[in-house]
Order: C-alpha cells, then sequence, then structure tokens
C-alpha cells in the first residue's frame, strides 16, 4: 500500500493518519520509511538526524478503540524510533517521542470521531522551525474533516481561505526535545 503513495511515505513532514491502527502494523512501516528518508537526508549530521527522527514520528498518527492496542502500538512506534538512534530509555529524545506518541496514538471511534470519553478528538499539527525548536498546534478531527467538504467547487465556502477553516484549538510556545521530554513527564 505505501509504494502507491511512495513520495508522500518518504517525505519527512507528510501527515499519516491510520484511523483503525491497532497495534501499528501499517504505523510502524510508515515510520521505518520516513526514518529511511532521514538516514538518506541527515544521516551524517547527529544533530539534524536526532530533530528530523522526531519530526518523521511527530507526523504519523492513528486512533484505536482499545486501550491494549494503543499501548501497544505507542510502544512498537518508540521501539522503532529509539532503535533507529540508538537510545537509551531515559534520553530526552525517547521521552520527547513517548510525549509526542502520547499525543498522536490515540484511543477513540474515528467513525464518530470523538475519544472513548465522547470528547471530540484532537490531534496535534507538529512543526519542525529549524536549530532545534518544535512548534505543536491543536486541531480537532472533526473541524478538521468537515473542512474538506468545503473545498467543493460549488460550496458556498470554496472561497473561503485555508486561514479561516483552519483555526488551532491552542497554540503552544516553540520547544526543544528537552522541554518535549519534560511535558511528558509532566503527563
Amino acid at each position: 500500500m505505501l509504494d502507491l503513495v511512495e513520495g508522500e511515505a518518504e517525505r519527512i513532514d507528510a501527515r499519516f493518519l491510520e484511523p483503525a491502527c491497532g497495534s501499528g502494523n501499517f504505523v510502524v512501516r510508515v515510520l521505518q520509511r520516513k526514518l529511511a528518508g532521514v538516514e538518506q537526508k541527515f544521516g551524517k549530521s547527529e544533530f539534524d538526524k536526532r530533530q528530523y527522527a522526531l519530526l518523521s514520528v511527530m507526523c504519523v498518527y492513528g486512533i484505536e478503540l482499545l486501550e491494549d492496542n494503543v499501548e501497544e502500538c505507542q510502544a512498537n512506534m518508540l521501539a522503532v524510533f529509539a532503535e533507529y538512534l540508538n537510545l537509551a530509555p531515559d534520553d530526552d529524545a525517547t521521552r520527547a517521542a513517548a510525549y509526542v506518541l502520547s499525543e498522536n496514538i490515540l484511543q477513540g471511534d474515528a467513525l464518530t470521531i470523538q475519544t472513548t470519553g465522547g470528547r471530540p478528538i484532537t490531534f496535534a499539527e507538529w512543526g519542525y522551525l529549524g536549530k532545534g525548536k518544535f512548534q505543536r498546534r491543536d486541531f480537532r478531527l472533526d473541524v478538521l474533516t468537515g473542512s474538506s467538504a468545503f473545498s467543493a467547487e460549488d460550496s458556498l465556502f470554496a472561497k473561503l481561505g485555508t486561514h479561516e477553516i483552519f483555526t488551532p484549538v491552542k497554540t503552544y510556545p516553540a520547544m526543544t526535545i528537552r522541554d518535549l521530554a519534560t511535558a511528558g513527564a509532566a503527563k
């Protein structure tokens, strides 16, 4: 399946959402392809390699009904990330990736677009600003998926700019890997 979208699957910042991710069979393969791209483009610089490997994790999302599958998916993805960078469990990058995965791989129902607690699913959009800084903005999934209907040619909303449709629920200050690791510890 990934070969059908090969260009996107290998693009480090391309976002993927698996609405029934289970234990991560698909999203782990997406992450592995992204990390291969990181190695090809940034393998000679340890600093860049760490930053872009984390960005790879940041761009993969999953929704799963079963709590044990969510935990297994997060663990499987974290293991791939840590193995790629040869990281110890207490390394800031490992802890940062664990935090990101706790925000990106969520327990919920993709059909109702709600968490198991009945709240709207909200995902963090992560971006790399350069020089070791990451930006997080949170978006509600129901708003994002509903917005796709606005782009229809004959739609009343077709002339709206994306700035009018894609408004984040929350925007965070720029963060480093250490900041993300600390945020994960506080969660």
